[in-house]
């Protein structure tokens, strides 16, 4: 058997139609990579957990699962040693408060899954680094309160921008000046304070050209009255650049040192997205969990194709009880070919951990699979 019986079982269309009950992708991930098992034991706790799950989905309103991201290409970037943005650590944060809410949460469902609850007792609380993030970090950008070095430049910054902009606004009011400007607006180019001059006149006025417009009939000129002020302003940039560093630098340093926890965190949360997008299918296609067996007995009761959609007649099958073998008959478009597909793509779906929409008194046996290559 190998992935072209699958694709002709259509394991992996069935496996899309799972995935649209995953919140993120996470378990949409985990769910690509499901083969069917062969051990009954594997089965039955899969099968078990469908259970547990769709009985804590019944008795709550909802699994607190949003926000929770896949973390493992921002992970993969703190091992290479590669500082985090603001932007980034806020996915952390959110993450990391969305483990910790899953976490209280399956401890409050313990009554209904006790099982899965097991599972939150290795997901690590990590609010300190939670904390630290949301202290420094205000929407997606680093706060004036994350250091107070960096408090003390940004006020700096606005002492100078101040400076600029009142000379600016003096240099445009001054009734010497109003033949060369253009507008009487301050602008900024490249991050620098400039006033529009009549490209006629650019040489009347004392400062530095940094702009021309696309006509070429504005100049856009710093005034020497600024540029002391200017050089200081990009002085108090670059230091603020660095201190902003330090502070990205620190908290990603913070998740460095959780990062193991950090990923197993991610593992039992994939699983547990995994583990509820098959419980809702489960409940919202009226599937059942089969009992199951490894000695060849398979018994459908009113089972149908999960890919089929409309008036379906349901199938009621059996074999390997009285009987191991058994010949299928009848005419063409008579429903041979769904039959044998029916049966087998309930088995694998079994053998995935998957619920299946059958009725109660269902039986399906995990078969031995042997992988080779077409």
């Amino acid at each position: 058997m190998n992935n072209t019986t699958f694709d002709k079982l259509q394991l992996n269309d069935l496996k899309e139609l799972i995935k649209v009950y995953c919140v993120s992708s996470l378990g949409k991930e985990l769910i690509d990579n499901l083969t069917p098992k062969t051990s009954i034991h594997a089965v039955n706790t899969m099968l078990n957990e469908n259970k547990e799950a769709r009985n804590i989905l019944e008795n709550s309103n909802h699994v607190p699962l949003e926000g929770v991201f896949n973390l493992n290409s921002l992970i993969n970037k703190v091992e290479k040693g590669m500082v985090l943005n603001p932007e980034e650590l806020m996915k952390v944060e959110s993450f990391l408060r969305g483990c910790k809410k899953i976490k209280t949460f399956m401890n409050d469902m313990s009554f209904y899954g006790e099982t899965l609850a097991s599972y939150s007792l290795n997901i690590t609380n990590l609010s300190s680094i939670e904390e630290e993030i949301n202290f420094c970090i205000k929407n997606n950008k680093i706060d004036v309160n994350a250091s107070n070095e960096l408090k003390k430049i940004r006020r700096n910054i606005e002492v100078c921008e101040s400076k600029i902009k009142d000379r600016l606004s003096k240099f445009l009011t001054s009734s010497s000046n109003k033949k060369y400007i253009q507008e009487f607006l301050i602008s900024r180019r490249d991050d620098r304070y400039v006033i529009p001059i009549k490209a006629t006149y650019k040489n009347e006025v004392n400062g530095v050209i940094l702009d021309t417009s696309s006509k070429g009939s504005t100049v856009f000129i710093e005034p020497d009255t600024v540029s002391k002020f200017s050089t200081e302003l990009i002085s108090l940039r670059a230091e603020e650049s660095i201190e902003e560093y330090r502070i990205l630098s620190y908290l990603t340093e913070l998740i460095f040192e959780k990062i193991q926890e950090i990923k197993i965190n991610i593992e039992i949360i994939a699983n547990y997205d995994m583990i509820f997008a098959k419980a809702k299918y489960s409940l919202n296609n009226n599937c059942i969990t089969p009992n199951i067996n490894s000695h060849g007995y398979i018994k459908l009761v009113k089972a149908k194709h999960p890919l089929l959609k409309g008036n379906i007649i349901p199938l009621d099958f059996e074999i390997g009880d009285k009987y191991r073998s058994l010949i299928i008959t009848g005419p063409n478009a008579g429903g041979k070919t769904v039959t044998l597909k029916t049966v087998g793509v309930l088995t694998l779906m079994t053998q995935c951990g998957f619920d299946i929409p059958a009725q109660k008194g269902t039986c399906i046996s995990i078969f031995k699979i042997r992988y080779y290559a077409p």
